[in-house]
């Protein structure tokens, strides 16, 4: 699993506790924020923590990809979905006011579909290798959005 934007670890610190026979990545491109989550890791024999940006990462690699706050959902699934293996799933965490039709369509685009969409937690299957062009390079998720 990577949690992607991991921040101050949530949600990858809490399940890699609660799932020690699972492997995760806590990926940031904040160095301050990785040396923290080393602090809290160096714990956990099933966490490695990883600086770095999504779209920098190695393509369809990942079981599950977590995104809590990391952008609007549509750039969530832009930036986790590359990192999912064909059958994996992407959950990106937004507000119950997320548009799911939005976020279905630039699945689509990535070969994912959205697969539930309840309380707000997205859940998006990845059903193909990731496209050619993708992820596009850093930034450009944020400042052109598929949406």
């Amino acid at each position: 699993m990577v949690d992607v934007g991991s921040g101050t670890g949530s949600p990858g610190l809490p399940l890699a506790g609660a799932l020690p026979d699972r492997e995760f990545t806590l990926l940031d491109s904040n160095g301050r924020k990785c040396e923290f989550l080393r602090t809290f890791a160096g714990n956990l024999a099933n966490v490695r923590v990883v600086q770095g940006r999504a779209e920098e990462q190695e393509r369809d690699v990942y079981g599950v990809a977590l995104a809590k706050a990391l952008a609007k959902p549509p750039v969530a699934a832009e930036l986790t979905l590359p990192l999912v293996q064909e059958g994996g799933i992407a959950l990106i965490w937004a507000a119950a006011s997320a548009d799911p039709g939005t976020v279905a369509r630039v699945a689509e685009r990535l070969e994912a579909e959205l697969e539930s969409a309840h309380d707000g937690l997205l859940v998006l299957r990845k059903t193909g290798p990731t496209p050619p062009g993708f992820p596009r390079k850093a930034g450009l998720a944020r400042k052109r959005p598929l949406a």
